[in-house]
């Protein structure tokens, strides 16, 4: 039997359609505006890459903040326990330390009795990890001329993240194997006038005053600059004056503390100088808390 195709029925086609079957419909029209689907999902695309990309900030900023401090932290309690154990077993260090190694101690009283941070030898990203680093080129602790110490203001233990806090003839105190040596924030420029009528008359600010009245080439040495980062020459002998030609004997012993400024970046640098005001031989037992009423801040 031959197989018949199928084929469309002619309009003159003499067979009735079923009485119940409904004529066709017109053909769907395509909607107005078809590319608004593309939009929208350019728009999804886009958003979720937005989020994707704010979660990876979130993780970094936690990473910055939480983890790296964590890490700088147990980094932190091991140099303080090799430095204790050094002092323990030595009376007296001649040879300078080596790079990375810590040598030394910094308080900041009016940041609580219990903030202190070793001092490493060095500057360099690993050492600063561990806690504030010393300049290699400046001073040693109670020496004439400038002891430079840097750190972190934010992440990695971030030792001097208040340094915007601290105030003229606030203490910064350093300990070594024998000595604790106290130095005092210098005044604000905006105190260098009338500083002996004002708060140079404070108690505490004994030993402190202008530097200028020292010698003029410390005139631009006040308690707290905002610089460039290239302004190395902060931590020279004398501050911003690394051509002064000022015999040793005659410079003043200073702090200069140096942090990166505003938090969270590291566009400027903020500086701290602080002279030193006295200095302590540790007897046997001597301990900070005892130093801190000695000079009038317990």
């Amino acid at each position: 039997m031959d197989e018949v195709e199928d084929e469309p029925i002619a309009e003159d086609s003499p067979v009735d359609p079923p009485q119940d079957t409904e004529p066709p419909t017109s053909a769907p029209k395509p909607a107005k505006g078809g590319s608004g689907g593309g939009i929208r999902t350019a728009v999804r695309t886009f958003g979720e890459i937005l989020i994707t990309l704010g979660i990876v900030v979130l993780l970094f900023v936690v990473y910055e903040l939480y983890v790296t401090n964590l890490m700088s932290q147990r980094l932190q309690d091991q140099a303080s326990a090799e430095l204790e154990e050094r002092w323990s077993q030595q009376r007296e260090i001649h040879a300078e330390p080596m790079d990375g190694e810590a040598f030394a101690r910094i308080y900041i009283p009016s940041f609580g009795v219990d903030w202190n941070f070793t001092i490493q030898r060095g500057v360099d990203s690993a050492t600063l990890e561990v806690g504030p680093g010393h300049y290699k080129q400046t001073a040693m602790p109670g020496e004439q001329g400038n002891f430079a110490v840097a750190g972190h203001r934010v992440g990695k233990g971030a030792p001097f993240n208040d340094l915007d806090l601290l105030s003229s003839c606030d203490a910064v105190v350093i300990e070594t194997i024998d000595s604790f040596y106290v130095y005092r924030v210098l005044p604000m420029s905006d105190e260098v006038q009338g500083w002996a009528q004002g708060k140079g008359a404070d108690p505490r600010c004994a030993g402190v005053r202008p530097l200028a009245e020292y010698d003029p080439v410390y005139s631009e040495t006040v308690g707290r600059r905002i610089v460039l980062p290239d302004r190395g020459d902060a931590v020279a002998p004398v501050p911003y004056r690394p051509d002064a030609d000022l015999p040793e004997a005659n410079r003043v012993e200073l702090l200069t503390l140096t942090t990166c400024h505003p938090r969270f970046s590291d566009r400027e640098r903020m500086i701290i100088h602080g002279v030193l005001t006295a200095v302590y031989e540790k007897e046997a037992g001597a301990t900070y808390e005892q130093l801190l009423k000695e000079i009038g801040e317990a």
